[in-house]
């Protein structure tokens, strides 16, 4: 094969540009490979000629392409476009691919192959692919265990249609990514035009009034319920209708420490924290709205409580073990189920109601008193205590719709707590593993570029990231960022565990506590300072809220800035 040349004309890499067109996606995020060629073609042609093409970002690593597009999608619940590089490349973006689907971010995740190794007529695929690249059973079987569909694209002419059908399925609940394999030698091919017809949003579904009557019911026998939710602020709408649904009946919300997103006010008086301990041998009903993993471990059952799932897909099947322990499922939209049931908050029994509107209050100003007494106490503490810290993020970004991105470990309670964010798509936990921070509030930017995104970071969760690389794309696409690195010199989490499993063991007699220490790293911040971002390393409370000033004005400004605070534990 000495064939090297190739005419400009309509080929794979326009059919594939077509496609992401067609399914409506914005970006194409993309972390560069030898084969995407004929895509970045394409875009050119396009460009030149003044046609419509999704806006290529061009990513320095795969965990800041696949990190940024389901920051995003957090954002617009829309599939994107992500190209990665061949099997390795979409290895080294697993575990970005994994959190989004952990997520339920929909997105379309494509790396290539190749199907003839140089043995073919046409183009040369080059050397590497036949030396170096390819994987027994391709690329798409590696990304099976973690995508919710993957298959491979065989031909050009049906290859715009199989990116209609991935983003299809991507956007379908339960959301999340879904890959194509598209072979080099398919990018190559000469194309006939044929294009995706463009998607369109997906049908609602509804719980019918047979289902829904019942728990209603239940509802208004009910003594003492509690909701518990995880992710019901992800869905369209969820955020609002859960609010809703609560005040109409007059029901507390529990988050659990196992909620990855703001589902409801942290300040509003039915929000009744984060442990579900207390309602386990005391609540009669508990409705499970948006909750993959209520109780832990998985065979702790409520003692005497109805459990109702209200969950379009309950049973998650990403999730290896599940235990719900549930008594009826509501398997509508989850923001449909719960305005049919506000609507249905009527007669109900005015003394329970009295009662259980009076315990929520008193647990309610309890939870508020203890928050004032650790921000009282952290105040007078010696150093910089962790609560310290987010109750002055949490002043500095009052009145600003901020949004807070969490990659914390040992502060992640911490951070819920204080910050306090009471709006919809006001905070997210990052998921599927740490080193994603960054990239994930880079794609939540992307989308809200009016509002200030704030990430929250432990330094071993700093370490993680691809620190460069996310800093490159923050200053190319002019994405400024706040990042508060909580910085204790140590993987704290790992040393934990140790000591809990370890109490009186070789460390504990000896002090060699392996896998932990952090105290050799230099300062955090000094990474930003080559690309002109605004950096701080604070040590001193009286220092702090003078540095999240002046590192907030600068995000205003348009530059990220980095604020690593020595915090004491």
């Amino acid at each position: 094969m000495t064939d090297t040349t190739h005419t400009p004309g309509a080929d794979g890499g326009d059919a594939l540009v077509t496609a992401f067109n067609a399914v409506g996606a914005d970006y194409i995020f993309c972390s560069s490979g030898s084969e995407w060629a004929p895509v970045w073609e394409s875009l050119a042609r396009r460009h030149r000629d003044g046609l419509p093409c999704p806006q290529y970002l061009d990513l320095t690593h795969e965990t800041v392409a696949v990190g940024m597009a389901t920051g995003y999608g957090l954002i617009e619940r829309r599939p994107q476009g992500v190209l990665l590089h061949a099997a390795p490349g979409l290895l080294q973006g697993s575990m970005a691919v994994h959190g989004a689907l952990l997520a339920g971010v929909p997105m379309v995740v494509s790396s290539s192959e190749s199907t003839t190794y140089g043995d073919g007529p046409g183009q040369d695929p080059g050397g590497q692919w036949y030396r170096n690249l390819s994987v027994v059973g391709g690329p798409h079987q590696i990304a099976q265990p973690f995508t919710k569909w993957s298959n491979e694209a065989a031909s050009v002419h049906t290859l715009p249609t199989m990116v209609t059908r991935a983003a299809e399925l991507a956007w379908r609940a339960p959301a999340g990514p879904a890959y194509l394999n598209v072979p080099l030698e398919i990018l190559l091919e000469d194309w006939d035009g044929r294009e995706a017809k463009p998607i369109v949003k997906p049908g609602s579904t509804h719980s019918s009034p047979e289902e829904v009557d019942p728990v209603a019911q239940l509802i208004r026998e009910a003594k003492n319920p509690v909701i518990v939710t995880e992710t019901a602020g992800r869905e369209a709408g969820g955020f609002e209708a859960l609010v809703a649904f609560a005040e109409a009946w007059h029901i507390p919300v529990v988050e659990p420490d196992s909620a990855v997103c703001g589902n409801f006010p942290r300040t509003h008086p039915l929000h009744a924290g984060s442990d579900i301990g207390p309602w386990m041998d005391e609540a009669d009903l508990i409705l499970l709205v948006n909750c993959r993993a209520p109780f832990y471990p998985p065979s702790r059952r409520p003692s005497k409580a109805t459990v109702v799932v209200i969950d379009e897909v309950p049973q998650r099947p990403h999730i290896v073990y599940q235990v719900l322990f549930a008594d009826r499922y509501l398997e509508g939209n989850v923001a449909n189920t719960l305005r049919q049931l506000a609507k249905r908050a009527k007669d109900l029994d005015e003394t329970a109601v009295a009662e259980r509107i009076a315990a929520q209050e008193a647990r309610f100003a309890a939870e508020q008193k203890a928050i004032t007494q650790a921000e009282t106490e952290a105040e007078g503490a010696e150093g910089i205590d962790p609560v310290l810290v987010t109750a002055t993020l949490r002043k500095l970004l009052d009145g600003t719709n901020g949004i807070v991105v969490d990659e914390t470990i040992t502060h992640s309670r911490v951070v819920k707590l204080h910050v306090q964010t009471a709006g919809p798509d006001s905070y997210f936990y990052v998921q599927g593993g740490l080193g994603q921070g960054i990239a994930v509030a880079l794609g939540v930017k992307l989308a809200a570029r009016e509002r200030p995104v704030v990430l929250t970071i432990g330094d071993g969760a700093f370490t993680y990231n691809p620190v460069i690389q996310s800093y490159d794309a923050s200053k190319a696409y002019e994405l400024p960022l706040l990042i508060v690195v909580f910085n204790n010199r140590v993987y704290k989490s790992m040393n934990l565990n140790h000591r809990r499993f370890y109490p009186e063991g070789a460390a504990a007699d000896t002090g060699e506590w392996l896998g932990t220490d952090l105290h050799r790293l230099p300062r955090l911040a000094a990474f930003a300072e080559p690309f002109g971002m605004h950096t701080e390393t604070v040590d001193a409370p009286e220092a702090l809220a003078p540095a999240l000033e002046r590192a907030l004005k600068a995000v205003t400004e348009g530059t990220t800035a980095v604020v690593d605070v020595l915090v004491t534990r």
